[in-house]
């Protein structure tokens, strides 16, 4: 339901009706992961995809259904062998969809509110919904924030809502979606129970330090991939707005001065097309030591050992090193800055999803690398 966050959180404001399908899990080639969602309001607009466009018309029946008797649905929808026209993924995955109303008066129509207007505000906040367990409880919700308080419950029993409540803001931590199942004992309502925790969190960093050209092309390549992109050089003639009028902020200071006091976390990106030693050294040496998704580093190969001597020399070890992507980028043949920035974005792709970046025809690779949404369990 957060990924569609801001146009539902207007739903909301507008007093609309709505329900949402929502991926709770996947098994096999499926299009789309935990937490993607459809929407269908009361005229019958319909926002969002689960599946790509394999199962949308069914789903799309099924909100309708829901929306008009109140009752929860969980589905799953696969490929049939035996009638390859029946409503299924004709690229042999499987998906669970949880199909649930938000409607003026709904248990857990406030505190989806409250998860949508934080997502909607680029703010942190997980939401909590009953996927299986007793009848009752189905539809109910609860929004959590990151200091660990939150909205709604499950009308069970007091530390049920805690225990959820806990688990919860872990999912949020690392900014996660998927599943927490529940014991007997833990639920404290005399059945175990199934809950989807969807995680919103602010969009992940990615810091381009140098003001040039190809620095341009990768802003706006970072920016599409849903990057909050930063672009840093300590040369204020070349580091202005009015060159990189897509990036979310441009920062006139030494590069590593700027990283060392800005606040990056496991998801950022880091991409060094200075070239230049002077700039490269300190940057990289401390770069190196975060606990960053990706550091990159623009360069020829000579300048690349050179760089690597230069590192050795101030202390950085082996270990580091081998975190340096440099050159930068995939072999794409690269040659404008839009290609160059191209060839960057796909290796950051392929390191986040575990992506060889070699071609798929006749590779007999996975297109869709396994990437299991989290399950915890709770006695």
């Amino acid at each position: 339901m957060l990924d569609i966050a801001e146009e539902l959180h207007r739903w909301v404001e507008r007093g609309r009706d709505f329900a949402v399908a929502t991926v709770v899990a996947v098994g096999g080639s499926a299009p789309r992961r935990p937490g993607a969602a459809l929407a269908v309001d009361t005229d019958g607009t319909a926002i969002g995809s689960v599946s790509g466009g394999c199962v949308e018309g069914a789903v799309y029946e099924l909100c309708r259904q829901v929306l008009q008797d109140g009752t929860p649905v969980l589905e799953r929808f696969g490929y049939s062998d035996a009638d390859a026209f029946a409503v299924g993924l004709t690229c042999g995955g499987v998906i669970d969809i949880l199909v649930a109303p938000v409607r003026a008066g709904d248990p857990a129509r406030t505190a989806a509110a409250a998860a949508l207007a934080a997502a909607a505000r680029g703010q942190a906040a997980a939401l909590a919904r009953i996927v299986t367990g007793p009848a009752p409880l189905r539809g109910r919700a609860l929004t959590v924030r990151p200091d660990g308080t939150y909205d709604g419950g499950f009308g069970a029993h007091p530390a049920l809502d805690a225990t959820v409540a806990a688990e919860a803001r872990a999912f949020l931590d690392a900014g996660r979606t998927g599943t927490l199942e529940i014991g007997e004992r833990g639920s404290r309502c005399g059945a175990p129970l199934t809950v989807l925790v969807e995680s919103s969190v602010p969009p992940p960093r990615m810091i381009v330090f140098g003001a040039i050209d190809f620095a341009s092309a990768l802003v706006r390549v970072g920016r599409f991939l849903g990057y909050r992109v930063t672009v840093c050089d300590a040369r204020p003639v070349f580091a202005t707005e009015a060159r990189f009028p897509d990036a979310d902020e441009v920062v006139v200071a030494w590069p590593h001065e700027y990283l060392e006091r800005t606040e990056v976390d496991a998801r950022t990106v880091l991409c060094v097309l200075t070239h230049d030693a002077k700039f490269d050294v300190p940057l990289l040496r401390l770069a190196l030591k975060l606990p960053v998704a990706y550091v990159g580093a623009m360069g020829s190969r000579r300048t690349h050992l050179d760089r690597l001597a230069r590192l050795r020399e101030t202390g950085v070890g082996d270990l580091e090193l081998a975190r340096l992507r440099s050159p930068i980028g995939l072999d794409l043949g690269a040659r404008t800055p839009e290609e160059t920035a191209l060839s960057i974005a796909a290796e950051i792709v392929a390191d986040r999803r575990g992506g060889s970046g070699v071609p798929l025809t006749g590779a007999h690779t996975p297109i869709h690398h396994e990437e299991p949404a989290p399950v915890a369990r709770v006695s």
